[in-house]
């Protein structure tokens, strides 16, 4: 497991994702402005990991001597549907208002580091409770299967993964997993979960997109287990576009399908789905098209398709939410 953030020589440095499968890369920021471009241009993605990139961005903008305010501006304009991202910068705009100027830089620092430290383990608490939907299936076919969509593994994380998780957790207990995964049109970041399985030795298959109804259909998915970028306070959760479609599929054909994510993704200001803004990508990740595109990145699945939320607290009904709010 590749570390995905770290410090090094009072810099930040991550690991480029936008170079990934083809080359293990890793960029050092330096300012807020590099911290801002890494988070826009997808060199680091994945909500949990977002925001705690964030934290850190907003440590390396008052080092600059930048204000408190410019810097989480910057950082809050990069992408607008991960709330992770505008949940870390409020979190530190909280800390430091309340803090000296003498010792501000200090304290965003160490707040970075306390963000990154609880999202890692976060995720362990949701490997640990989502192994609870697989083990009983294990023990009932000998194997489960599971299928997911788009990247959230510990590439999209300080550490661990979200809907991989599980699976990891899994595969450590000695059960035999199966993971069915989806490629994720337009950035393929399948992909990437099909590079972080194969480091990790977990058996999968990789999909075209619309192949998942009929493997569904076709009953070779015990569950459908995805990340989330944003969870509305009624359930409606937003992940990568495409993933409504597996909802709808996996919903056809008696299919559960769980959502995990930490508490920090539910955004308890967003009454539901409506209101979850859909941020809407380059015509250039589909190549060099000389055509009118439209190119959403994440969809709204509604709760009632989602068979529960696995957080670090454990999996909680969708439109129950209310019992995991802090």
């Amino acid at each position: 497991m590749l570390v995905t953030i770290a410090e090094d020589g009072g810099d930040v440095v991550i690991l480029d994702q936008t170079r990934l499968p083809r080359e293990t890369a890793f960029v050092r920021l330096r300012s807020l402005a590099d911290t801002a471009h890494a988070i826009r241009v997808m060199q680091v993605r994945g909500a949990p990991l977002i925001g705690a990139t964030a934290a850190f961005g907003v440590a390396l903008g008052l080092r600059e001597g930048l204000t408190l305010e410019r810097s989480i501006d910057t950082l809050a304009a990069t992408r607008p549907t991960a709330v992770n991202l505008h949940w870390a910068l409020e979190r530190m705009r909280g800390v430091l208002e309340k803090s000296a100027q003498a010792v501000r830089q200090e304290v965003a620092w160490t707040e970075a580091r306390a963000i990154a430290r609880e999202d890692a383990a976060a995720n362990a608490a949701i490997g640990r409770h989502g192994l609870a939907v697989l083990e009983p299936v294990a023990a009932r076919k000998g194997r489960v299967e599971v299928m997911t969509h788009c990247n959230a593994g510990w590439l999209a994380t300080v550490a661990h993964g979200t809907a991989l998780a599980p699976i990891y957790a899994a595969h450590e207990a000695g059960l035999a997993v199966h993971v069915w995964v989806s490629e994720t049109r337009p950035r393929n970041q399948g992909q990437l979960t099909a590079w972080e399985l194969a480091q990790e030795g977990v058996p999968h298959t990789f999909i075209a997109d619309n192949a998942a109804g009929l493997l569904m259909m076709q009953g070779k998915v015990d569950c459908v287990i995805v990340g989330a970028d944003r969870i509305a306070a009624n359930g409606d959760t937003a992940n990568k576009v495409g993933t409504y479609l597996k909802a709808l599929a996996a919903h056809a054909h008696g299919v559960p399908f769980y959502v995990a994510a930490p508490v920090s993704t539910i955004d308890f200001a967003c009454s539901d789905g409506m209101h979850i803004p859909i941020e809407e990508r380059s015509a250039a990740e589909f190549g060099a098209l000389h055509t009118p595109v439209a190119n959403p990145a994440f969809d709204v699945t509604p709760a009632a398709l989602i068979a529960g939320i696995i957080t670090e607290h454990g999996i909680v009904p969708a439109d129950q939410l209310a019992r995991v709010k802090p």
